[in-house]
């Protein structure tokens, strides 16, 4: 499945995701996020770059690139359509991250008339890390959807400002214990200052 389908439509499909959080917790004392747009927390230009690898596997790699901007909305080479306004990140049906940039502070997308996706920021201002280097005041959310009766897929991602998504990790909940599906994490990315 293309990594546009994970950043847009990741709560739709559990065994075919391409996904990426931080690629590890580091236990600090949060600090709150002042000023900081929610924009600087996934750059969005013609020519961003990022690399992930899958799974932690070094033959399974993943590249999405901006291709345009049209209508607002910013094309990448999987397919993913985002854009930023004033109240954060999204795509055309959903809010990957939205402001205020708050430990706690939640939202609710309607993807459709059976599926709805409930958004929590977890944690704020934490340093993250991933193959591509070591970030400072990451953001990390949790997405949940229920599938079905007995299980909820939870998405974990993680931005850094600047940087855009460091890793995305993806696990289905049954009776309360999470299994792991698949997961991203950056390798290396080149990106322009958010537009706008």
């Amino acid at each position: 499945m293309k990594v546009s389908a994970v950043v847009g439509g990741w709560a739709l499909v559990v065994a075919a995701l391409v996904s990426t959080g931080c690629a590890k917790n580091v236990e600090v004392e949060e600090k709150p996020r002042g000023a900081t747009q929610v924009s600087e927390y996934y750059p969005l230009s013609v020519g961003n770059t990022w690399k992930y690898v899958v799974n932690g596997r070094a033959d399974k790699m993943v590249e999405v690139k901006i291709l345009k901007e049209e209508g607002g909305f910013f094309h990448d080479t999987q397919g993913g359509q985002l854009m930023a306004d004033s109240f954060g990140i999204r795509d055309q049906k959903r809010y990957l991250l939205r402001g205020p940039l708050e430990t706690g502070h939640s939202w609710t997308n309607v993807v459709s008339v059976s599926s709805t996706e409930r958004y929590q920021i977890l944690r704020v201002g934490a340093p993250c890390e991933a193959p591509a280097g070591v970030f400072k005041d990451c953001v990390q959310v949790e997405a949940r959807n229920r599938v079905d009766v007995d299980t909820t897929l939870v998405n974990t991602f993680t931005f850094a400002p600047g940087v855009g998504l460091v890793r995305i990790q993806v696990e289905a909940e049954r009776e309360g214990r999470r299994i792991p599906q698949t997961w991203l994490e950056l390798t290396s990315f080149q990106v322009k200052p958010a537009q706008g």
